[in-house]
């Protein structure tokens, strides 16, 4: 695992930034692991740290008072998260992080970014586009649970999600449903009569797609 001004100078995000801003970053980056399945932090608690990903997944979601989860996002290697909480006058947390897989984060307390944006106009520029690519990921989400039927969501999500037309059964239908917004249930019963269609095949580690273009028919319903 390189050190923190190795990492930054290999990632997109800030390797375009001014050396000395990379090094200013690099000396308040502070190194955390955790295993998977961990709780990085909780909806509704104070945001006290933006985090980079060095290695590994995180898994953001927010859960209903019933319990019902709604995934936001899935955060891979180099990608900033839990930026925006920070900027906001009461810095609480919009979302629960979890370590999808073993994950190696560098945090960056919030009154050390607030300085580094206030000190640097070109982290700051880094920063809103990071926002707006968030916006955009998050104005599709809403386009999606809004717009679009459960069979519509699911379609997609098996169409993205398909290698070699194949979905692999490590998406367990409580996930699927975590990603689509609905619950396990419906997951289910929509995969049932998918099969019944001809649409998909179950098999017991994964989903065969039998008619990509009924499937793709179906996205947009």
């Amino acid at each position: 695992m390189p050190d923190a001004a190795d990492f930054i100078r290999r990632m997109p995000l800030l390797a375009n930034l001014p050396k000395d801003v990379q090094a200013r970053i690099s000396r308040r980056m502070i190194r955390r692991s955790y295993s998977a399945g961990e709780t990085i932090f909780i909806e509704g608690d104070p945001g006290r740290a933006a985090y980079l990903v060095a290695e590994g997944r995180v898994r953001v979601h927010r859960t209903s008072r019933a319990g019902r989860e709604q995934v936001l996002a899935r955060i891979g290697l180099g990608q900033l998260f839990n930026t925006v909480p920070l900027f906001r006058h009461d810095a609480r947390n919009h979302a629960t992080a979890q370590a999808a897989t073993d994950v190696t984060v560098y945090a960056i307390l919030r009154e050390d970014l607030l300085r580094l944006v206030q000190d640097s106009p070109e982290l700051a520029l880094v920063i809103l586009r990071d926002f707006a690519e968030r916006l955009d990921h998050l104005t599709n989400l809403v386009e999606d649970l809004s717009l679009r039927t459960v069979r519509g969501r699911l379609a997609r999500f098996l169409l993205v999600h398909a290698k070699e037309g194949t979905v692999r059964r490590q998406w367990t239908q409580e996930e699927m449903a975590s990603e689509l917004g609905t619950v396990r249930d419906v997951i289910g019963r929509a995969l049932r009569s998918f099969a019944s269609e001809g649409l998909i095949r179950m098999d017991r580690h994964r989903i065969v797609l039998v008619d990509r273009e009924g499937l793709e028919s179906e996205s947009d319903s």
